[in-house]
């Protein structure tokens, strides 16, 4: 990682330390508040050694002097304890708000672009990454702070009493963070490095996790164990090295601070016994400031010595930051919302010369000009790679366009985008259930929903039968674990007649169900959709017959519209596919009968 950027990530790491700059000062207080205790700590153990040695005063004459020692010492621990709190409220505040501005962008960029990238190196971004910050605003800023302001306090009060330790302790301060840096340079490039890998183990973990079952099948258990060893070695690798240096970092520290502290003591060795006149300003050395010093030396360093253990946080959170800021830096086309209401009423879709973009500004699909009459069903077909799903991206403002998208007599460019989806029905080819009860799939949060009114939609969409079986709280696993396909694409159903849309989007609804199933989603949609705008992608053309409009589309074209009788008896595209369609079903009709 070159310099400059590595300057910029610092800057917007320091930066984010001003979301909880309440929690940050309430840490530093309490470590400068601790210092100043320390400072009476230590003269007072001073001032009873010197008392029982020196004077020879009797230990019951110190009783009250060892109170308050002791009370100091419990101060000091409390001061500690808060400053470990205050440091973690800062910490936890600060990934609380990187981890929305990660939300902000996802949802900005839109599903299009997510699913460009392995879902485990999303989940390595957002929790990994961002948690592996936490140590640098808990943690190293306070104690930047305090690595400056401690040392500056000791030596305030050092140098009245003795100039020749002062002046030790300040020649020799420096070395630390010097040789901290030196190291640090090349613990930010280790920890970029295993943050890649990290990305990279995840991302492929959990995608062989999801298709566990295909590889099984196909017999590749030893081959993606074999890649996943090779993943895991690397990770492995860059582990390791992050620990050495980690490890490299402590032992210089402790090796110049040992030092340093070594040499305040041969000092005042050397002038107990007239060897070193010089430093007490003519006023002598006694036990009392020897001991005051040499009790404050391993304090004076302590706080660059902790600095140097949470340097290593420091480059941790730059390696963290560089993919949360590049990602957070996305600049790509992305779908902006505009402020205008959809109006109330049936919803009619008007494209002209409609071409659908990439969020990278590649034309997926276009230019295309078509309408969606108010009230009417339209379905949408064609081969794989005609374009389908990046016009329904389009429709739901998930990738920009040029060109012309009226909704309601309003560009969608200048639509409110949740207003838009709050008028939209959808339901999907693999219907997707969230970890949680089945009310919570189907109201999705919306506390406020009649309980009768669910009782109808449930039995709307033919699910009222196992729901009723399970009940209402019954919980459902993520992947829709615990119900059949059938059963979750019924839930989805639900979920969507919750949402009441002017507008229905249906992806191949019924593409994965079994006939049963399928009959009842069917019949449940239909009865959902009377008198709504409907638009249907599908591959299955005999239920078409009673559809008003059919658009048929081919390599991002739209090459046939029309209703399924005029379709049929035309050549061409549609006509191909119906008559593929009947080959098929006679096949497996044969094979049935077989």
């Amino acid at each position: 990682m070159d310099k400059k950027k590595q300057r910029s990530l610092n800057k917007w790491l320091k930066q984010q330390s001003k979301l909880a700059k309440r929690w940050l000062g309430i840490a530093v207080g309490l470590g400068v508040l601790s210092s100043l205790f320390l400072l009476g700590q230590a003269a007072l153990l001073a001032s009873i050694l010197h008392q029982l040695i020196i004077e020879q005063t009797d230990k019951s004459e110190l009783i009250g002097q060892f109170v308050l020692l002791a009370s100091l010492i419990g101060v000091r621990a409390i001061c500690s304890w808060g400053r470990e709190i205050a440091g973690f409220r800062c910490g936890e505040q600060i990934r609380l708000v990187i981890r929305q501005q990660i939300l902000d962008k996802l949802r900005e960029l839109g599903p299009a672009y997510i699913k460009g990238k392995p879902a485990g190196s999303w989940a390595t971004l957002m929790l990994e990454q961002v948690e592996d910050m936490h140590d640098f605003f808990a943690r190293y800023l306070p104690q930047m702070s305090l690595s400056v302001l401690i040392p500056f306090v000791i030596l305030v009060v050092v140098f009245p009493v003795n100039w020749a330790a002062g002046f030790i302790f300040l020649i020799t301060a420096p070395l630390v963070p010097l040789f901290m840096a030196l190291v640090g340079i090349k613990a930010a490039d280790a920890s970029q490095k295993n943050f890649k890998a990290m990305q990279r183990l995840s991302g492929h973990f959990y995608d062989r996790l999801q298709s566990m079952t295909t590889i099984r099948l196909f017999d590749r258990t030893k081959a993606e164990t074999e890649l996943m060893r090779g993943a895991s070695e690397v990770f492995r690798s860059r582990t390791m090295e992050v620990l050495r240096i980690a490890f490299l970092s402590s032992a210089v520290l402790e090796f110049f601070t040992s030092i340093s502290i070594a040499l305040t003591a041969v000092y005042f060795g050397f002038a107990f016994i007239g060897e070193l006149n010089f430093g007490d300003y003519g006023l002598g050395i006694t036990l009392f400031s020897g001991l005051f010093i040499l009790i404050l030396a391993p304090e004076f360093y302590q706080p660059l010595r902790d600095l140097g253990t949470f340097y290593h946080a420091k480059q941790q959170a730059v390696g963290a930051a560089e993919s949360i800021v590049d990602f957070l830096n996305t600049d790509v086309d992305t779908v902006k919302s505009g402020v205008t209401v959809v109006p109330s009423g049936s919803v009619t879709i008007q494209a002209t010369d409609l071409e659908v973009l990439s969020s990278e500004g590649k034309v997926l699909l276009g230019p295309v000009s078509f309408s969606l009459e108010a009230d009417k069903t339209t379905a949408l077909v064609g081969p794989s790679g005609a374009g389908k799903t990046s016009l329904v991206n389009a429709l739901l403002g998930f990738l920009p366009y040029t060109g012309s998208l009226k909704i309601n007599g309003v560009e969608r460019t200048d639509l409110d985008l949740e207003s838009w989806r709050k008028t939209t029905s959808w339901v999907g080819q693999n219907p997707l259930l969230l970890h949680g009860s089945i009310l919570d799939n189907i109201t999705l949060g919306k506390s406020e929903i009649n309980p009768t009114f669910i009782e109808e939609v449930l039995e709307h969409s033919h699910a009222k039968e196992f729901v009723e079986r399970h009940g209402l709280d019954y919980m459902i696993s993520d992947r829709s674990g615990g119900l059949s396909v059938g059963q979750a694409q019924r839930l989805a159903l639900a979920r969507a007649m919750v949402q009441n849309g002017q507008f229905w989007l249906l992806d191949e609804p019924t593409a994965s169900l079994d006939a049963r199933s399928e009959h009842l989603v069917m019949d449940g949609l239909q009865r959902a959709t009377a008198n709504k705008t409907t638009l249907m992608v599908t591959h299955q053309l005999a239920p078409l017959k009673n559809v008003e409009q059919i658009l048929v589309m081919k390599q991002g074209q739209l090459v046939q519209q029309g209703d399924f009788t005029a379709l049929s008896q035309q050549e061409g595209l549609f006509s191909d596919m119906l008559k593929a369609n009947q080959s098929l079903n006679q096949a497996n009709e044969g094979n049935l009968d077989a």
